[in-house]
C-alpha cells in the first residue's frame, strides 16, 4: 500500500472523529461542518437534549457552539441589500435556523482568499455566520495560478481556505452529512490537487415513530430525505398535542418530537352543575359529558361555616379529571327534593369569604 492511500486513509478517520465541542457541556451527535470564518461573539445555553431548553427552544447543533437551545422556527435577515459585485442566494425554502446561504462574486472578482463563492450559515443567534463577504476586482497576477474547483464541488461542500498553488484548503459538507475521503487537500505548483475531491455520505432520517390513538400521514419508506415532511392526525375523540407536521433536518433527525393524542374526560358529576368555558352547565347537557384534553373544568363546593360557594378549577388531562377535594356530589334526594339548595345553586360567596 502506497504512502499516499495511508495518508488518505489516516485523515479520513481523523475526519470521522474530531470534535469541536467541549465533552463536559455537549455530547451525542454534534458533527463539525463549520463555514469559513463561522466566527461567534455568543453562544445560547447549552444542552444535551430538548427537555434542557423549555417549551419553544430544540437542542441542536449550532456551529462552534455545539449543541445550544435554539427556536428553529427564527429567522435570519432575507433579503439581504443588494451588492454592486456578488449575489446572495438562499439554498433553503426559508432563512430559518442552519438554512445556508450563497455568495457568489460576478464575474472579474473574488474574495481575498481568491474563491469566487462562499457561504453563511443562519445561527442560533439569528445572524449569518461570519462578516459580510466582500467582492473586489482581480488585478493580481498570481491570482490565476490556483486549482481548478469544478461547481460539483462548491455545490456540495464549504471550502476552507485559499485555492491558490502552493496551500491547502479544507472541505465541510453542506448537508452536515460525513466527509468520505480527506477533509483537506493541496493545491500543487503545477495547479493540481494532490488528493481526489471527497463526497459527501447522504443523510435520512429513520422511519418516525408511531403515534398511540393517531396515524402517520406519509409514504411507508425505510428512510427519509432531507426536507421531507410528515403528518400526524388523531383519531375521533383525541384532540392532537403537540406538532402536526415535522421535517426530516440536515443532521438527520426531526424537527420536533412526535405529538401524542390525548382522550377526553369524564365530567365526575352528575347532580350538580360546573362551569365550562365560563358558562354553568349540567354535565348531561355536555355531548357525551365530556371534555376535551386541556379543558378547565370549574366545581362548585360548600363554604365549611357559611350558606355560600366558591368553585375550584381541575383540568383535563389525557382521559382523567378528578374533582377538588372540597367537591360533594349532591345526593339523589337533595337533587330530587331540592334543587335549589343545590352548592351549584346557591348565592356565591364574597371574596373575602374564600380563605
Amino acid at each position: 500500500m502506497d504512502c499516499a492511500l495511508l495518508l488518505l486513509l489516516s485523515l479520513w478517520a481523523l475526519a470521522g472523529t474530531v470534535s469541536l465541542q467541549d465533552p463536559g457541556v455537549t455530547t451525542g451527535p454534534c458533527a463539525p461542518r463549520l463555514l469559513v470564518d463561522e466566527r461567534r461573539k455568543s453562544c445560547p445555553r447549552p444542552c444535551k437534549t430538548d427537555r434542557d431548553c423549555g417549551n419553544k427552544r430544540q437542542c441542536l447543533c449550532d456551529g462552534q457552539c455545539g449543541l445550544s437551545c435554539v427556536v428553529p422556527g427564527r429567522t435570519c435577515p432575507w433579503p439581504l441589500p443588494p451588492s454592486e459585485n456578488s449575489v446572495a442566494r438562499l439554498l433553503h425554502p426559508t432563512s430559518s435556523f442552519d438554512a445556508l446561504l450563497e455568495v457568489r462574486c460576478k464575474p472579474g472578482f473574488t474574495f481575498p482568499n481568491g474563491l469566487d463563492a462562499t457561504m453563511r450559515r443562519c445561527q442560533g443567534d439569528r445572524q449569518w455566520s461570519g462578516d459580510l463577504p466582500v467582492c473586489t476586482e482581480s488585478t493580481d497576477p498570481a491570482a490565476s495560478q490556483t486549482c481548478p474547483l469544478p461547481e460539483e464541488v462548491t455545490d456540495t461542500f464549504s471550502i476552507q481556505g485559499n485555492a491558490t498553488a502552493g496551500t491547502s484548503i479544507r472541505y465541510s459538507c453542506l448537508s452536515g452529512a460525513d466527509i468520505v475521503g480527506s477533509s483537506e487537500n493541496f493545491c500543487q505548483e503545477n495547479q493540481t490537487w494532490q488528493y481526489p475531491h471527497p463526497i459527501c455520505k447522504e443523510v435520512y432520517c429513520q422511519p418516525p415513530k408511531e403515534v398511540e390513538q393517531g396515524y402517520v400521514v406519509a409514504v411507508q419508506k425505510t428512510e427519509y430525505e432531507v426536507g421531507f415532511d410528515i403528518h400526524y392526525l388523531c383519531k375521533r375523540n383525541f384532540l392532537l398535542d403537540g406538532p402536526q407536521k415535522v421535517t426530516c433536518l440536515s443532521n438527520g433527525s426531526w424537527s420536533e418530537s412526535p405529538p401524542h393524542c390525548r382522550a377526553r374526560c369524564l365530567i365526575p358529576a352528575e347532580r350538580s352543575r360546573v362551569a365550562i368555558g365560563g358558562v354553568k352547565r349540567w354535565p348531561f347537557d355536555v355531548t357525551d359529558a365530556m371534555v376535551p384534553h386541556g379543558e378547565n373544568v370549574m366545581f362548585f363546593c360548600k363554604h365549611p361555616r357559611k350558606q355560600c360557594s366558591f368553585t375550584a378549577t381541575k383540568a383535563c388531562f389525557n382521559g382523567e379529571l378528578q374533582p377538588p377535594a372540597c367537591y360533594l356530589e349532591p345526593t339523589w334526594l337533595q337533587y330530587k327534593l331540592f334543587p335549589h339548595r343545590l352548592v351549584s345553586e346557591i348565592e356565591a360567596c364574597e371574596p373575602g369569604d374564600v380563605e
